[in-house]
């Protein structure tokens, strides 16, 4: 990706999103960006699995421009804790910044220093909320924004060409497909019961108005495979 990246993008009022090349991943086609997310949350600031490449990068506009308030880092699966760090070291001496994750994002910070590990269930900033998924259960934690009506997943679900689809760690065949509709889709229908209408994805484009016919496609659809040939 070039110097920078795009400037983030206000896709409804007080949210944004912004788009880099994955960090450790390049499987060239789908994948290869990954997409965060800023919310101005009233009191507080969300910064929802964030990704600056560089100091130049226009997002630190965006998070510079969003006042004095305290910035919450909120992490939707550990592999996401990217610019966690570089955030409460620009911000924390003069604004208050803390980390919430899934206790594993322990191991991929350099410092645990202002970081929270959070149980599925518990309430975070901003009344925030983790949900738990899989079966065996995931480190992923599917997180509810209620300022902004949003569902935010980090890899369980994504968005395709085709639609919101069930992202599949393995190539399709009979034994996938059981797993899925056997084992893992259950674990996402309590999610329903959450109020939210955005459905926002860090891979691929999000659902803003809709989310749970989204998340039901997703659901009844043939879990949907990609990694590079």
């Amino acid at each position: 990706m070039e110097h920078g990246g795009s400037a983030p993008e206000e896709i409804a009022p007080g949210l944004w999103s912004w788009a880099r090349r994955h960090p450790e991943w390049h499987p060239g086609d789908f994948g290869a960006e990954v997409v965060a997310f800023i919310a101005d949350a009233g009191d507080e600031i969300l910064a929802i699995d964030p990704l600056m490449t560089d100091e130049d990068d226009p997002a630190w506009e965006l998070l510079d421009s969003t006042g004095a308030g305290p910035i919450r880092v909120l992490i939707t699966i550990p592999y996401h804790v990217r610019s966690a760090e570089a955030i409460r070291d620009r911000f924390g001496t003069g604004r208050e910044v803390t980390i919430h994750g899934h206790p594993a994002c322990a191991k991929r910070l350099g410092s645990e220093e202002d970081f929270t590990a959070f149980k599925a269930g518990e309430e975070l900033p901003a009344g925030v909320t983790a949900h738990a998924i899989g079966k065996p259960r995931r480190f992923e934690t599917p997180l509810l924004v209620p300022s902004h009506d949003a569902l935010v997943f980090a890899d369980a679900v994504v968005g395709t060409d085709e639609g919101p689809r069930v992202w599949s760690a393995d190539p399709i065949d009979e034994r996938v497909r059981r797993f899925y509709a056997e084992r893992f889709n259950p674990t996402l229908e309590p999610l329903f019961e959450l109020d939210f209408d955005r459905l926002l994805f860090t891979h691929g484009p999000s659902i803003l108005g809709g989310g749970k016919d989204g998340l039901r496609e997703a659901i009844d659809a043939p879990p949907w495979y990609h990694r590079p040939a």
